[in-house]
């Protein structure tokens, strides 16, 4: 009897072992195929703590904001921004607190009450070299082919965001109002409407 008891207990062992590495193995591979699926281009962006889309572009408040290491006071400034109006990319938040990158590819944390919802963008940034002439990019009229060019401007310098249609962006910089073409702007997105 010992002995067929002990069988007994074996094989409902066995059993369940059996049945709790399936459901691993299944959660697991469910888990891998999951993490290797690219997201879909159509998804909305994911919502965080603030209930804002990430990522999404804002722009600094202040001439001098702390990029931080971390999400708290705690953490070490790696950097200081000295330009209002500069555009960041948010791309997670904590708390108070959003880690935020520049057109530089820089990236540390801030304090939410320095950025502003304001929409700026910086025209051509990746064109400046030290070593060649800053390029100038026309400010146009109107987004209509053969409209007038209202100024030039000098890659690097930051436009105040009023509207772009997916193409086209319409600016302020300085006193000049105008029109720039959605690519060669930093600090909206590629296709990206706003009102």
């Amino acid at each position: 009897m010992t002995r067929n008891g002990t069988g007994l207990v074996r094989c409902l062992v066995s059993a369940a072992v059996a049945i709790v590495a399936g459901c691993v193995g299944t959660a697991l591979r469910t888990d891998v195929a999951a993490a290797q699926t690219p997201p879909r281009d159509d998804a909305p962006p994911a919502l965080q703590s603030s209930g804002l889309p990430l990522p999404r572009f804002v722009s600094l408040k202040s001439d001098q904001v702390n990029l931080r290491n971390g999400p708290g006071t705690d953490y070490p400034a790696a950097w200081v921004f000295r330009r209002a109006g500069l555009p960041l990319e948010v791309t997670k938040e904590f708390e108070g607190w959003r880690q935020v990158r520049d057109s530089e590819g820089t990236t540390g944390w801030i304090a939410q009450s320095f950025l502003s919802g304001r929409r700026t963008a910086m025209v051509l940034p990746w064109e400046r070299k030290p070593d060649r002439p800053v390029p100038r990019v026309p400010l146009w009229a109107s987004s209509r082919s053969g409209a007038p060019v209202v100024v030039e401007v000098e890659a690097g310098v930051i436009a105040n965001i009023m509207a772009c249609d997916g193409d086209w962006c319409e600016v302020t910089i300085e006193d000049y109002r105008g029109f720039v073409e959605q690519k060669k702007l930093w600090g909206v997105y590629q296709g990206e409407k706003i009102r």
